[in-house]
């Protein structure tokens, strides 16, 4: 199978027409191209379009991954102050508004996410250095191509989001992705024997590592878990822990085993499923229904004094089905994770899945 081709994501582009921006206005001359490290480690050297007033773009390259925004072009304009002071973002055309609580930043700013953020301030302060500066991000067409994301659901209006967590796009043919999570789990079968840890993403997988520095047998599952568990019976695993954050791992709970937003839903109806379970009013499960994350529901959880008990009875749910699922021949425990790594939940096989994998990552 022929490799596929690796992009970059938005918060590449504003980063290098930030840099681009304020090196236009610092030294005169537009360079026609930019070097910016990613946070994923991965040099990127980007070609800029001048544009007026000191505007830069970036056009967006998805590499092979099916992304809305490959070929966008991505503009950074760079207001610099003559004082010392703080970064601000501005959302320009086709760039969002966040008007809801919830999201990572809170409503009124420019749905630019904290990580092209850091990136857009590392490259402009690697040239203004302290000085006060005002960062306006634009995506012609971005408005359009908005509708057909989840951004109108999520409280994010007029555009898109600049997102990024690594920099780096890598693409997401659903055949690839099967083909080389299969030779990863062989892969940790042959090495580290019949227990193994599936995560979502890379919280999860920072999670353990710092949980259980000596274990191995880490497998990312992304968004197949219901493929790799099934691969992982036929593989004859006997343990398999699962580790992840509630707007994923939620969804097994309801039997749903293919986590892709674009897929199934499902995270709110199994939560306040699981409170009415627990005991929570109807005014209370009414209040978790309206949330528009499940951070916000976390919260009210906490609220109620039912982080505990919901979150248990989930993740048990869970485990149950995954087990179901593979007939009965794996053990199957469940770490679940806030969004700063705090243990929200740990199910009744956890210890002894997690006894198990240290054994296997020990011989």
């Amino acid at each position: 199978m022929k490799p596929l081709r690796e992009g970059y994501t938005t918060g590449s582009c504003a980063a290098a027409a930030s840099l681009a921006s304020v090196l236009w206005q610092t030294t005169g001359e537009c360079p026609s191209q930019v070097e910016l490290e990613t946070p994923a480690g991965v040099i990127l050297h980007l070609d800029i379009q001048p544009l007026s007033e000191g505007a830069c773009g970036v056009v967006k390259d998805a590499g092979d991954d099916p992304d809305e925004t490959d070929g966008c072009l991505v503009i950074s304009k760079v207001d610099i102050s003559s004082e010392d002071g703080k970064l601000e973002f501005c959302a320009g055309e086709g760039v969002g508004v966040i008007t809801r609580k919830g999201l990572k930043l809170p409503p009124g700013e420019a749905a630019i996410n904290p990580v092209p953020r850091k990136m857009i301030e590392k490259a402009v302060r690697s040239v203004i250095g302290s000085r006060a500066a005002v960062v306006t991000v634009s995506i012609p067409n971005g408005s359009y191509l908005a509708v057909r994301t989840f951004n109108g659901r999520l409280g994010i209006e007029g555009g898109l989001s600049v997102l990024g967590t690594t920099g780096i796009v890598r693409p997401m043919s659903e055949e690839a992705v099967r083909e080389s999570l299969r030779l990863e789990l062989s892969m940790c079968r042959a090495e580290y024997g019949a227990a193994c840890a599936f995560v979502t993403g890379y919280s999860g997988e920072s999670y353990l590592k710092n949980q259980y520095p000596d274990c191995g047998g880490i497998v990312l599952c992304s968004n197949y878990l219901g493929y790799l568990l099934d691969r992982a019976e036929e593989m004859e695993f006997t343990h398999v822990l699962i580790v992840g954050r509630p707007g994923k791992l939620s969804k097994p709970a309801a039997d749903i085993m293919n986590l892709h937003s674009h897929i199934a839903g499902g995270q709110r109806e199994v939560i306040c499923t699981h409170a009415a379970l627990a005991g929570a009013s109807t005014s209370q499960v009414r209040q978790l229904y309206n949330c528009n994350t499940t951070v916000q529901m976390q919260e009210l959880l906490e609220k109620f004094k039912l982080r505990e008990t919901v979150w248990k009875s989930v993740v048990e749910s869970g485990c149950e089905n995954c087990m179901r699922r593979t007939h009965g021949k794996l053990q199957v425990g469940m770490l679940l994770i806030d969004e700063r790594s705090r243990l929200l939940a740990k199910s009744r096989l956890a210890d002894t899945v997690i006894k198990e994998w240290s054994l296997c990552s020990m011989n």
